[in-house]
C-alpha cells in the first residue's frame, strides 16, 4: 500500500489507463500545460503529448459532444468539465445523445465515455461553482453515476469507469482532492454498483456518499461517545444503486439517516429512502431521516455557506432525534 491524495489517485488512474489502452485520451479545458483547473492532469501532457491530452475551447457542449462522437468511433474518452455546475451547458449531448445511444442501437454500439467533474461547496466559490448535481442526472436511464469518498475508491472506480462500455458520470468533491488514504500499489479496480459498509454499527444506519461520508464518520465517532452505535454505509455509485447492501444494513439497525450535500428536496436521498421503504419496510422502527443543504442557492460568504451546508453536528442531531423516538 502507498499513501496518495484523492487528486494523486485520480491522476494515477488516468495515467495507468492511458498506458494500458491506446484508445483512451483526455479532453477538456486547460488540461495540458496548465494541468487542469484542480491540477489533476499535471505532467500528463509532457508524457503523452497533445494527441492524448486535448485542450478544448471553453464549451461544455463541445467537450461532451466530441466525446460522444469519439466513443461511437471506438475511442474511450475521459472528458473533464472545469466545474460540475457547467454540465447544464452540455446536458443536451449528455442526456439526449450519450445516455440513449446504446438503447437506440439495440446494444450493438458501445459508448465508453467517462465524464469527470468536480462539485460541492465549502470553498467559498459561490452559487455557480459549488452545486451538487448528481440528482439532476439521476433521473436519466443510460448513465452510470459514481461518487467516490476516498483515494482508494477514486482510483479503483475511475479505472472501472474507463473500462465500462456505458457512459459514466464520475463526480469528484473538491474538498476531497487533498484527502489522503491508502491505495494498493498494484493493479486493482473497484466494481461500479457496489456499496460498502465503512463502519459497523447496530443502532442506526447513516447512508451517504462523496464528501459527506467523511462527515458521517465524524458524526459516528461523536455518537459512539454517547452510547449510540452508528453504522456508516458509503453508497459509492447512485446508478446502479446497490439496494441490497443498503437494505441489509437497515434490516440490522432498523433505523436510517441519509446524508448528502445537495438540498433535500429532489435529492438522491429521496430515491434511496423510497427503495429502502420497498426493500426493508417491515424492519423499520422509525421514519427514514434525511440531512442535506438548505433550500437556497449556495452562498458566497464563508459564514453563510457554512450555515447552508450539512455538517457533522446536523448529522448527530438527526440521528439522536430518530434513535430516541
Amino acid at each position: 500500500m502507498t499513501i496518495l491524495s484523492v487528486r494523486q489517485a485520480i491522476r494515477e488512474a488516468m495515467r495507468e489507463e492511458l498506458l494500458r489502452d491506446d484508445k483512451v485520451f483526455l479532453i477538456g479545458e486547460s488540461l495540458g500545460p496548465y494541468g487542469g483547473s484542480f491540477k489533476l492532469t499535471e505532467g500528463l501532457l509532457a508524457e503523452f503529448g497533445p494527441e492524448k491530452i486535448m485542450d478544448t475551447p471553453l464549451s461544455e457542449s463541445a467537450i461532451v459532444g466530441c466525446s460522444v462522437g469519439a466513443a461511437m468511433m471506438g475511442f474511450r474518452p475521459i472528458a473533464e468539465l472545469m466545474f460540475a455546475d457547467f454540465v447544464t451547458i452540455g446536458m443536451d449531448q449528455l442526456v439526449n445523445n450519450a445516455a440513449k445511444m446504446i438503447y437506440l442501437h439495440d446494444g450493438a454500439l458501445p459508448l465508453p465515455l467517462v465524464l469527470r467533474m468536480p462539485e460541492g461547496g465549502g470553498a467559498t466559490m459561490g452559487p455557480h461553482h459549488s452545486q451538487c448535481v448528481e440528482s439532476w442526472i439521476l433521473n436519466i436511464p443510460g448513465l452510470k453515476i459514481v461518487l467516490p469518498s476516498n483515494a482508494h475508491d477514486a482510483k479503483g472506480l475511475l479505472k472501472s469507469a474507463v473500462r465500462d462500455d456505458n457512459p459514466v458520470v464520475f463526480i469528484e468533491h473538491k474538498l476531497l482532492y487533498n484527502e489522503k488514504g491508502e491505495v494498493p500499489e498494484g493493479e486493482y479496480t473497484v466494481p461500479i454498483g457496489k456499496a460498502k459498509v465503512v463502519r459497523e454499527g447496530k443502532d442506526i444506519s447513516i447512508i451517504s456518499y462523496s464528501y459527506m461520508v467523511k462527515k458521517s464518520l465524524e458524526a459516528a465517532d461523536i455518537l459512539a461517545k454517547e452510547g449510540i452505535d452508528a453504522e456508516v454505509v458509503d453508497v459509492r455509485t447512485l446508478r446502479p444503486l446497490d439496494v441490497e447492501t443498503l437494505a441489509e444494513s437497515v434490516r440490522k439497525t432498523e433505523k436510517a439517516v441519509i446524508v448528502h450535500e445537495a438540498p433535500v428536496t429532489g435529492g438522491a436521498g429521496g430515491e434511496i429512502a423510497a427503495v429502502l421503504q420497498e426493500a426493508a419496510f417491515d424492519y423499520l422502527d422509525a421514519p427514514i431521516g434525511r440531512v442535506g443543504a438548505l433550500e437556497t442557492p449556495v452562498p458566497y460568504s464563508y459564514t453563510l455557506e457554512q450555515a447552508y451546508l450539512p455538517n457533522t453536528q446536523k448529522i448527530v442531531d438527526k440521528v439522536k432525534q430518530l434513535v430516541t423516538r
